[in-house]
């Protein structure tokens, strides 16, 4: 097994220290039993064979690793006194927000266990944020931990106090400041706790110059959040924010910021929610079942204020307004065998986007290119331009996968980048 697995995500970014461009990416790295337990983790929970999590890798152009950061350096336990990283004599694990709990209740170390899909680089502030499909981010620092020409030091840097997390949101119940979703007692209702998000992707700061520059934005699949009805959301978040709507110098815990309570209409069948005093702006749609994506998607505002969504499951893309109105949609008609008119039924990621981007026509890459419509994908299809070669079935995919209709492969949410940021070109 290799120790240091690429998966799901990177970005390009200017790293000023070096002066030069370098790109961040997600991948996993592995834990073996005996490092597992070396570490502070429950016997009891064992074994933890293929045990993996997530790290933050940066390379240079050459493909030289000149910093990394590893959520395994960044852990507290409160099961063995004689073990690393204990919580301490008359602390617990609510004592550190910026430190993940090896022993997380119900879900103990296995293969890819935070699962991460998603990251950014502020240029800014020099943080990264990175995200978990579990219903967690977390922001760190990235050039305060770096030194330029030593890869070790560097390293070694995040790997210490100083790569602890700056901010954490989406589940305080993790590290022991909130409460977490449950079924009540006539388990026909639950509550979602404290908890905001769950399956979530694509978490990025919006972008200098546009409305909300300088908050976290983050798509909220609505998984594990024990809706009846579940839907998805997007979230802008205000890391600074504090209990009386101030904004701070330095990033405010969520829970210590607040939470104020949602309430839904009675034909949605879903319970009240405790939405953090942080989440500035949030879109979702009237109907719950008229915005849910169960995996992959994302959000980009847009310089006007609006915000760009991409609703994987269903291969949707929309526009829509501050106040949450609707100016456009368009419904992805490629699917596995080809262009269609008609979706019929049809499983879901029969016509899947793992994320979408709006690019206005002035933009660099556009420059020089013929940009007169040339027909809808469909028209052209039934043309026979842009012909696909034909699909050859994987081995071992045999008449059952036929089941799945008209329409695309099952595609896993591993795919995709966002346009690289302004702020973040080389000067």
């Amino acid at each position: 097994m290799r120790t240091n697995s690429p998966h799901h995500d990177w970005v390009r970014i200017f790293n000023r220290q070096l002066n030069a461009s370098t790109t961040l990416y997600v991948a996993n790295k592995s834990i073996t039993h005996e490092q597992a337990i070396a570490a502070g983790a429950d016997p009891q929970k064992g074994p933890y064979h293929n045990g993996q999590m997530d790290a933050v890798v940066e390379v240079d152009m050459q493909g030289n690793v000149v910093w990394e950061w590893w959520f395994f350096d960044h852990i507290v336990q409160d099961v063995d006194p004689a073990k690393p990283n204990y919580a301490g004599q008359g602390k617990t694990i609510a004592d550190y927000p910026g430190r993940i709990n090896l022993n997380m209740p119900g879900r103990p170390l296995k293969r890819d266990w935070l699962h991460c899909n998603s990251l950014d680089y502020n240029a800014q502030s020099g943080h990264i944020v990175i995200n978990s499909v579990q219903g967690e981010l977390y922001v760190i620092d990235h050039d305060g931990t770096f030194s330029p020409g030593d890869a070790k030091a560097s390293i070694a840097k995040a790997a210490g106090p100083a790569g602890d997390f700056l901010y954490r949101f989406g589940d305080p119940a993790r590290y022991a400041q909130g409460d977490s979703p449950k079924v009540l007692e006539n388990w026909d209702s639950a509550t979602s706790g404290h908890k905001q998000m769950g399956g979530s992707h694509d978490v990025h700061w919006i972008r200098p110059g546009f409305p909300g520059e300088g908050h976290i934005m983050v798509f909220n699949n609505g998984q594990y959040l024990y809706q009846r009805t579940p839907q998805s959301s997007v979230l802008e978040i205000n890391p600074f924010l504090d209990a009386a709507g101030r904004e701070a110098e330095r990033y405010v815990n969520p829970p210590d910021a607040g939470y104020r309570r949602e309430t839904y209409d009675h034909d949605t069948h879903n319970q009240p929610r405790q939405i953090s005093k942080q989440v500035v702006w949030s879109y979702r749609s009237v109907n719950s079942h008229g915005f849910f994506s169960h995996i992959g998607s994302s959000a980009q505002r847009l310089p006007n204020g609006n915000t760009f969504i991409c609703s994987d499951t269903e291969g949707h893309f929309f526009e829509v307004t501050a106040d949450g109105r609707l100016v456009w949609e368009y419904i992805n008609p490629v699917t596995r065998d080809g262009a269609v008119k008609v979706l019929g039924d049809v499983l879901p990621m029969t016509n899947s986007a793992f994320r979408a981007y709006r690019y206005a026509a002035e933009h660099p890459a556009l420059k020089g290119h013929d940009l007169t419509p040339k027909g809808t994908i469909t028209e052209r299809a039934a043309k026979g331009l842009d012909a696909r070669p034909e699909r050859r079935p994987p081995q071992g995919e045999g008449e059952a996968d036929q089941r799945r209709g008209k329409g695309g492969p099952r595609r896993g949410d591993n795919r995709g980048d966002r346009p690289p940021r302004d702020d973040q070109r080389e000067k």
